[in-house]
């Protein structure tokens, strides 16, 4: 099911991450390991990590926005506000934003992660930074979006730079078709079970093989989303026909596609090889992601509470999935 092995690098090759931070460190090359100084194409923050934390470090420093033009601000955590202090933070973060030409202020208008690439604001090849720990959603697109706390996004804000360590790539390759029931998510918690929850610390985990190049976009966000419970610095997807068409539908024209290609004999860290085909559901038990077994382990565990959402799942087609699922079905008692 699982195997693994490691690839040095020839020459010039690089992989997709260190490709893309080549270019935001105007270098012609760089390597894993090595620090470099990034220029943010975009920085994404939401309601939580947003103005209520940064703006008085911004007053503090005396400084202001160093591209308005680059920054996006989506409101998701205090919506549909039950509670004065839920209020107190909508609105200051909508006054703040409105005091300045951003690029994108999108209020209550779905999860951060999705609503992002679906006004338009990602395309393959960005360096992008988001406030929340899986801002690495963005990957799917071909970026590398990674997620960093107030305190370094109050410096890029500042300075539109950030350092980065290039971090090491970690391949998994997706072989064959998943069955029926399997998901992108099973193929993330098997992971998970499989490496640890640390098994990609501070790696590019880039997804490839047939079984994701046969992914909807829904899914390959799946994908990069969750590159952070496997401890990644990043998850990317390399951009390819459907992610353009997904992007053209969004309103971004990908003229470049091709540049933002990994190099075939760049060198990895570690390539793991999953056979789609032998995958089955997945379930992760408590406490954490790395406590996942197939599905059937659980045969038979009484169930309390179901929630269908967060930003891990709740675009279209995983809707559809659980619809096809509860279709002509009642919710059972004591759930």
């Amino acid at each position: 099911m699982i195997a693994g092995e490691q690839h040095a690098a020839t020459s010039m090759s690089m992989t997709l991450a260190e490709k893309i931070l080549a270019h935001a460190s105007r270098r012609e090359q760089v390597r894993a390991g090595e620090i470099v100084s990034c220029d943010v194409d975009l920085a994404m923050m939401h309601d939580s990590s947003g103005p209520r934390r940064i703006g008085p470090k911004l007053e503090e420093l005396g400084v202001d926005i160093w591209d308005a033009d680059k920054v996006v601000i989506i409101t998701d955590h205090f919506v549909g506000e039950t509670d004065s202090l839920s209020v107190q933070i909508k609105e200051l973060t909508r006054d703040w934003a409105s005091q300045r030409p951003l690029r994108g202020y999108h209020e209550a208008q779905g999860i951060c992660h999705v609503v992002l690439p679906e006004r338009g604001h990602l395309r393959p090849g960005m360096f992008v930074v988001g406030g929340d720990s899986h801002s690495t959603t963005g990957g799917a697109f071909g970026c590398f979006m990674t997620g960093i706390g107030a305190t370094d996004m109050a410096g890029v804000l500042a300075t539109g730079n950030i350092w980065m360590r290039v971090p090491e790539t970690l391949r998994v390759r997706v072989d064959g078709v998943l069955g029926k029931g399997v998901a992108a998510k099973d193929i993330i918690l098997f992971l998970c079970h499989s490496i640890g929850i640390n098994g990609a610390s501070y790696m590019a985990a880039e997804y490839t093989g047939s079984g994701v190049t046969a992914m909807a976009m829904d899914e390959r966000m799946v994908l990069a989303n969750m590159a952070v419970e496997l401890g990644a610095k990043c998850g990317i997807v390399a951009a390819d026909d459907t992610t353009r068409q997904w992007l053209a539908a969004a309103g971004v024209e990908v003229n470049d596609m091709d540049d933002w290609q990994g190099d075939g004999d760049a060198g990895i860290a570690r390539e793991i090889v999953i056979d789609a085909g032998e995958l089955t559901p997945q379930v992760a038990a408590p406490h954490s992601p790395e406590n996942s077994a197939p599905v059937d382990i659980h045969a038979g565990t009484a169930t309390h509470q179901a929630y269908i959402g967060a930003c891990t799942g709740a675009r279209l087609d995983d809707l559809r999935m659980v619809a096809r699922v509860i279709d002509g079905q009642r919710v059972a008692d004591g759930v």
